[in-house]
């Protein structure tokens, strides 16, 4: 089965649909979603309600988390707090119900799916080297491929004793490695490879909605240069 994998939206509807139309093309079965659905951009319910449609499987991100009260936002700078805070007051009744069904990891054959790390996932922490990657292969099992998020910067790191994989798959809607590209994966169940897909989006679209909306600037302007 071919797996697209998409996370980190934050509200991005832009982006969003050039990447399920991406996946569609490449001919992807399932679509699995790794949270942050919503935060930072302006068009949360819009997402919400394409995830609800094309995902029969999202996990819940930090930013999600925050709209329904389970994290703080004030762990968050002032850029996440202001769109959290915005998102709260413009999301439907309906759509913040779903984000407080999600689920912080699900399972999927030797596929473990969580949005920041699989020790600890309610600690929102990164995994940004393979040093830190080798304190969580410890509560995966052996042949596990673990799909994360949450950086917003692809990766793959490997323990080889296990045969053990955290793979992070980027951000569809805000990338942070200097690649303005929405980003996203496609694994092959069968083959075991997974692969990343790039795409241009209508950022100035997404842009202008940013500004509309009243949030803040930064928000807006960080879209167009991957960070």
């Amino acid at each position: 089965m071919r797996i697209g994998i998409i996370s980190d939206i934050h509200s991005n509807l832009e982006a969003l649909e050039v990447m399920l139309k991406r996946l569609a093309s490449e001919k992807a079965e399932r679509i699995f979603c790794l949270g942050d659905i919503v935060g930072y951009g302006a068009n949360p319910n819009e997402c919400i309600e394409r995830v609800r449609e094309m995902c029969p499987v999202s996990i819940l991100g930090n930013h999600d988390a925050a709209c329904t009260g389970h994290t703080s936002p004030e762990y968050f700078n002032s850029y996440a707090r202001a769109a959290i805070d915005w998102t709260v007051r413009v999301l439907s009744v309906e759509n913040l119900d779903y984000l407080k069904t999600l689920p912080l990891t699900y399972t999927d054959g030797s596929m473990f799916l969580v949005h920041a790390t699989p020790r600890e996932p309610a600690a929102w922490n990164y995994i940004s080297s393979q040093a830190e990657a080798e304190t969580h292969f410890g509560v995966l099992e052996r042949g596990t491929t673990a799909f994360i998020g949450h950086s917003h910067v692809p990766a793959r790191f490997e323990h080889a004793a296990g045969k053990k994989k955290i793979i992070n798959v980027g951000s569809i809607g805000q990338p942070r490695d200097r690649d303005p590209r929405s980003c996203c994966g496609l694994y092959d169940t069968e083959s075991g490879t997974f692969d990343w897909l790039r795409e241009v989006y209508p950022v100035q679209e997404a842009a202008r909605k940013i500004r509309h909306a009243g949030l803040p600037e930064f928000l807006a302007v960080r879209l167009f240069i991957g960070m």
